[in-house]
């Protein structure tokens, strides 16, 4: 007779999901916010709500995302405490676009093996991400799906949930002409493109060990970098005297142009300038290492432009003085103006569905 089958014998070790549970304990701990009935452990997350009676007409946001290919970057150097920050940042500064604020989060890794350490690491950079945007990460899954990933390989997702006063909800309806552009320092790549910067580290031979000296580290630590969380300090910015903020937009997947239109109204085009800013090393070491076509390029990454937002003009020097004293660099970095219908290789007009303004990206970047 062959040996009896078992949940253990076909991958899936639920003892090592306990000791998961437990070594992450203390993580989620500091994630929390008054908000939040009950504990870690329970089949959902609860938060109190009754805060929102006190508003108008609450509006509430959500979102979902998760970090793309680094996680296989950090899968090879075998860091894993800060793809958690990245994950936070990817969900929760999508909320805060709307001028929402990020009350409450989940997580869910996926993995081929149970690895307490390992996910307990995971989560600390989770938490720790919550902590730095004030979210409350009020649950998560864990799931070991052995014969589908290997048993170093995981991915990680996770949704947020926020609320906004109908009556404050930032977008396309308060962007006037005339508006300036304000741009807000990326911390580096953030956690899109990395398919790309894969393939051209790959193809030049590299190793993430390897040392670069225009980098001042090695380039795995710097594609590690985590995703800088914008939502605090622009839920500031847009309580600051004296700033009217019309409308934000979070430099994701396909650049800063597309993503700005997304957020512009038809009949509208925002020019940008390049030389306003010079690109943080890594982008031009990307671009040069792989000839990636500029376009390409500015399609793909952000550039060092995390995010951006719009405000009256005569407002942008305070727009830009009070980001810096939240903590983010920012300058102008272009205006609205009207739409002249003009077409060309410089001028992106709708993206992911949205039909939204257009963008002129002009000039050279700054040396």
């Amino acid at each position: 007779m062959s040996e009896p089958i078992t949940y253990a014998s076909a991958g899936v070790d639920v003892k090592a999901g306990d000791r998961a549970v437990e070594l992450m304990k203390a993580s989620v701990a500091r994630a929390q916010r008054p908000e939040v009935v009950g504990g870690l452990g329970g089949f959902a997350g609860l938060f109190d709500a009754s805060a929102l009676r006190s508003m108008s007409r609450p509006v509430l946001a959500t979102s979902t995302d998760g970090v793309g290919t680094k996680v296989a970057i950090a899968q090879a150097m075998d860091v894993h405490d800060t793809i958690g920050i990245d994950l936070v940042g990817m969900v929760v500064d999508d909320i805060v676009v709307s001028g929402a604020e990020p009350l409450f989060m989940t997580d869910y890794i996926a993995c081929g093996k149970v690895v307490p350490e390992r996910i307990a690491a995971i989560v600390s950079g989770i938490a720790r991400g919550c902590e730095l945007a004030g979210v409350a990460l009020v649950g998560g899954e864990t799931a070991e799906h052995p014969g589908l990933l290997g048993p170093e390989e995981y991915d990680v997702a996770g949704a947020a949930t926020g609320v906004v006063e109908y009556d404050d909800v930032l977008g396309p309806q308060r962007v006037r002409e005339g508006d300036a552009v304000i741009a807000l320092a990326s911390s580096g790549l953030h956690s899109n493109g990395y398919s790309l910067v894969r393939r051209v580290i790959a193809a030049a031979g590299w190793e993430w060990d390897r040392h670069v000296e225009e980098l001042g580290r090695t380039i795995g630590e710097e594609a590690l970098e985590p995703t800088r969380i914008y939502s605090r300090m622009l839920l500031d910015l847009i309580a600051t005297d004296g700033v009217d903020v019309h409308a934000l937009s979070h430099v994701t997947g396909g650049g800063l142009a597309a993503n700005l239109g997304r957020v512009l109204p038809t009949g509208a085009m925002a020019t940008i300038d390049r030389a306003t800013w010079t690109p943080p090393a890594v982008f031009s070491l990307v671009q040069e290492l792989g000839s990636v076509p500029l376009a390409d390029l500015e399609r793909t990454l952000n550039m060092g432009v995390g995010f951006v937002a719009t405000v009256p003009g005569e407002q942008a020097d305070r727009a830009v003085a009070a980001s810096v004293e939240l903590g983010v660099p920012a300058w102008v970095v272009g205006e609205v103006l009207a739409d002249t219908g003009e077409t060309g290789e410089e001028i992106v007009r709708g993206a992911k569905g949205v039909d939204g303004g257009a963008v002129r990206v002009t000039g050279n970047y700054r040396a």
